[in-house]
């Protein structure tokens, strides 16, 4: 399926606190998008810096380029479906403002789109720019939640990606109110392509992502598309009962027939009583998270609240 060149093209960028890289990014987007018909959204999740200003000087001027405000910072997720649930376009772009994933790409991933693929990936000849540990944790990350999931996620791809219409329509009714877009992009199936890239360093500024977000963000991530974590805590509880049985019949035969030689001591009472409220806690807090989940969901509160729009 081929696609008419007539088409409108959305690009969606979530910004926090984005003041300083705002003027770069400007620079090298518009010359790629300015070939098509487009629409730029920026969504501001919660800026407390000059962003929100800095992009209504450039909206004032161009009236595709597109402002949604929130009350507060309500993640990168929510921003992101946000600017979907406002796009227009034939085909979205979700970028980050941060330039460490090049602009240039689009035109590749649009060549892709316009073959007939209805989703196209931004993906990472490497992860150089990374630290050694982000490296790590990202490589463990990707090979514990496509081990735990039954959705299996491309490896070094990340929010920088193209989503034919139908596949945006598809996001905009789904109703969890847990929003991990890279396995809702990739669980219904549809056809797919990757565009490879070199990450670059960021622009300016520095990362919004700390290490208890990227933790959150995982834990998210595993535990919205797949309920194994609680068969691990089924078979740690069998696990501990087994020890347990076995403790007992060591205790058990050794006060009858070695009662001689028997001693009481602390060390292996503190050791079971270690592991069984290891065991204990680990359980618990895998239920609570699936709690916290369905808490979240009954709430039913909007994913977001906007505070003002421009050009829209």
């Amino acid at each position: 399926m081929r696609r008419s060149k007539n088409f409108l093209l959305s690009v969606v960028i979530p910004v926090y606190n984005e003041e300083k890289v705002l003027d770069k990014l400007f620079t090298r987007l518009l010359p790629v998008i300015e070939k098509y018909n487009y629409e730029l959204i920026f969504v501001n999740d919660g800026s407390k810096d000059n962003t929100a200003d800095l992009i209504k000087k450039r909206a004032k001027k161009n009236g595709r380029i597109k402002l949604i405000s929130f009350q507060r910072n309500f993640g990168h997720q929510i921003a992101l479906s946000c600017g979907y649930d406002y796009a227009k376009g034939d085909c979205v772009v979700s970028l980050d403002a941060d330039l460490q994933d090049p602009p240039e790409v689009i035109d590749k991933m649009i060549a892709k789109w316009r073959q007939g693929f209805k989703i196209v990936y931004g993906q990472r000849l490497d992860r150089e720019t990374d630290s050694f540990f982000k490296r790590t944790t990202a490589d463990l990350f990707y090979k514990l939640i496509n081990y735990l999931s039954d959705v299996k996620l491309p490896k070094h791809v990340a929010d920088f990606r193209l989503l034919d219409r139908e596949v945006v329509d598809f996001l905009k009714k789904l109703p969890e109110k847990s929003r991990f877009l890279r396995g809702l992009v990739a669980w219904p199936g549809y056809e797919s392509a990757v565009v490879q890239y070199k990450r670059d360093h960021r622009a300016a500024g520095k990362t919004h992502y700390s290490l208890t977000k990227m933790i959150n963000f995982a834990l998210e991530g595993i535990i919205s598309f797949s309920a194994k974590p609680l068969y691990l805590a089924t078979y740690l509880g069998f696990f501990s009962a087994v020890i347990g049985g076995v403790g007992i019949l060591y205790a058990v035969v050794g006060r009858i027939f070695f009662s001689q030689y028997w001693v009481t001591g602390w060390t292996a009472l503190f050791v079971s009583i270690m592991f069984m409220g290891g065991v204990q806690l680990i359980t618990i807090g895998i239920i609570g998270e699936y709690i916290g989940k369905i808490y979240k969901e009954l709430q039913n509160r909007p994913l977001y609240l906007v505070k003002e729009k421009i050009n829209i």
